[in-house]
């Protein structure tokens, strides 16, 4: 491929002088300025005489560089076409904690008595599980959330007392100067930070099985439901069911979130915590 018409370093060698290639032979004329105008006399035209001695090795420089150029190109219209550079309906590697959002305001407040039998965060609520799900407390595990509900089933501990295994539904507000830019995106960065921030630095392999853009109570919402999979000292359980769903609650800048995480060794919990879900209302 011939290089495109421009001032290159002279191929006579002369240093600091730049010769100007036409895309078929090189001018009469030399400038000290790469960025000069097109001279209006060109080497196909001039008397060959005029011109220096040729030095092969110049010319050899001219072509390096002008090859190098073509490949520089080819090599960004690939990366981008091909997705190498980061876009956004392309996930980039998993955040680390310090990456996650944080609630920037006061932290979670007690759960207030349940007057409706309905666990509240914000303008989110789903039907209270029943025992062995403990009741409701605000919880301050959740760095990214306000108003932050829970209830936990346990599951299991570990030999040295250490390690509290549970299944988890938890409700929270969530809000768009922290990070959350609406359901679909606010779910992505909820998924990732679970997996950065809730299994104390352990390696978490997570498989998504379900993500769509579904409905609660009338309102947008998304749904990532995904399974975990990791080996924690101590713990017979292996992997768990990750189910995490943003609703758009209709408020500026809020949003609502509803997760919840069932153990494999424990299915029973499955059930409650989906029937949690479909039970979402929004008011």
């Amino acid at each position: 491929m011939s290089a495109p018409p421009g001032w290159y370093p002279d191929p006579a060698g002369a240093l600091g002088r730049y010769r100007f290639w036409d895309g078929s032979g090189w001018s009469s004329v030399t400038s000290d300025r790469p960025d000069a105008a097109p001279p209006g006399q060109q080497a196909t035209g001039a008397d060959p005489r005029t011109l220096p001695p040729r030095r092969p090795w110049g010319w050899w420089l001219a072509g390096l560089a002008a090859v190098v150029a073509v490949v520089v190109l080819i090599v960004l219209a690939v990366r981008v076409v091909g997705g190498g550079v980061d876009s956004p309906d392309m996930p980039g590697p998993e955040p680390s904690q310090q990456s996650c959002p944080r609630a920037t305001s006061s932290p979670s407040t007690p759960a207030p008595p349940s007057t409706d039998g309905r666990v509240r965060s914000g303008s989110l609520s789903y039907p209270q599980l029943p025992p062995p799900f403990e009741p409701p407390i605000a919880d301050s595990r959740t760095p990214f959330g306000y108003d932050v509900q829970s209830q936990q089933a346990p599951v299991e501990r570990s030999a040295d007392g250490r390690t509290n295994w549970v299944a988890w539904a938890l409700i929270a507000r969530l809000l768009a100067g922290d990070g959350f830019y609406g359901p679909e995106p606010g779910a992505e960065v909820v998924a990732r930070c679970v997996v950065a921030l809730f299994y104390d630095n352990h390696e978490i392999d997570r498989t998504d099985t379900r993500r769509e853009a579904i409905t609660v109570d009338g309102h947008e919402a998304y749904l990532i439901e995904s399974h975990l999979r990791f080996d924690i000292p101590g713990i017979q359980t292996k992997g768990e069911t990750m189910i995490v769903v943003v609703v758009d609650v209709g408020k500026d800048g809020e949003a609502g979130l509803f997760y919840g995480t069932i153990p494999d060794t424990s299915p029973q919990f499955l059930a409650p915590i989906r029937n949690a879900l479909a039970g979402l209302e929004v008011g």
